[in-house]
């Protein structure tokens, strides 16, 4: 989440003219994340989140995030619920830009997870798959393999900028990707970038998971590495193997790996890793100085992808 479109009260007011919430009563941005400008909005009716979409969003994708927050709503998932007009209708245009307000969720981040947080996370992670098993529509990972090579292709002469050297270990990395990336593998709706700003807690259980504007069909073991990469390094760069068996173990107490699952770990995590090295990469030299946010270290998953080279198997991750 970040701030790249500014809202003043006159703006604000006019939108709000077209929903039942009452008058701003509070607003202010979220300073986190690289992608669409957050708010947080206190009305007369309560309080919520609005966001104007930026960057990678596209209009197109838009109703697939709207109706997956409504399924796993309807499924009794802590997710948020898109706020409808009084046309009916959640999406709108803000500044020219496409906008949706949705219900405020009750918790806090974990800034450093612990085990029984990833062992929560990993059973709540399994419930959302669980709950999207039957969700309907369909939308392909514009931030796979296919992708990477191209995004690699375009910025590798800035990679040595960063670590001389690191070139070469990724083009080895997205190389070693090509040939044993998975082909037949348990898919559906998945989340894709469920880090740990991105779910609450509240009295030590998971209360809600937000920020669906990465989400789309993939493997489902794919969402599992995300969060291995998310949750389970410490600050200083070393995986955490008991965060990680507690992570494993919970999503597995709702649904079982299949084998072919349990021996894609090591490659998914890899290509979790690489996926978000790239785009951090891409956001270190794109973000606007003037923005109100914090671009992210691409060397934080540099780091990471030095640990799944070693990786032999599922039981490097506590598997």
């Amino acid at each position: 989440m970040a701030v790249y479109t500014d809202i003043d009260d006159e703006t604000l007011a006019t939108f709000l003219s077209e929903y039942d919430l009452g008058a701003a009563r509070a607003f202010k941005g979220i300073a986190e994340g690289v992608e669409n400008s957050n708010f947080l909005l206190e009305t007369e009716t309560g309080r919520y989140i609005l966001t104007v979409f930026e960057k990678r969003a596209k209009a197109e994708d838009l109703p697939f995030f709207m109706n997956m927050m409504r399924h796993l709503a309807i499924k009794d998932f802590p997710a948020p619920l898109p706020v409808e007009a009084r046309d009916g209708e959640a999406l709108r245009t803000l500044k020219g830009k496409p906008a949706v307000i949705i219900s405020f969720l009750q918790g806090m981040s974990p800034r450093s997870p612990s085990s029984s947080q990833c062992r929560r996370l990993g059973a709540g992670l399994a419930r959302f798959h669980a709950a999207l098993a039957d969700f309907g529509m369909q939308r392909p990972n514009d931030l796979s393999l296919p992708t990477w090579l191209d995004m690699f292709a375009a910025r590798e002469d800035q990679v040595d900028q960063l670590v001389p050297g690191l070139h070469d270990l990724i083009a080895a990395d997205l190389a070693a990707l090509k040939e044993d990336w998975p082909k037949d593998l348990p898919s559906g709706a998945i989340h894709a970038d469920l880090f740990p700003d991105n779910a609450f807690f509240l009295d030590g259980e998971l209360s809600g998971v937000i920020d669906f504007y990465f989400a789309c069909t993939d493997f489902l073991a794919y969402d599992i590495a995300v969060c291995l990469n998310a949750w389970c390094f410490e600050t200083r760069g070393e995986f955490n193997i008991t965060k990680g068996q507690a992570l494993l173990s919970g999503y597995q107490t709702e649904r079982r790996l299949s084998p072919d699952e349990c021996e894609a770990i090591p490659t998914l995590a890899r290509g979790a890793a690489m996926r978000f090295f790239l785009t951090r990469l891409i956001d270190w030299a794109d973000t606007p100085k003037d923005a109100l946010v914090r671009p992210k270290n691409p060397l934080d998953y540099a780091e990471r992808l030095g640990f799944h080279r070693r990786a032999k198997g599922i039981e490097d991750y506590g598997g």
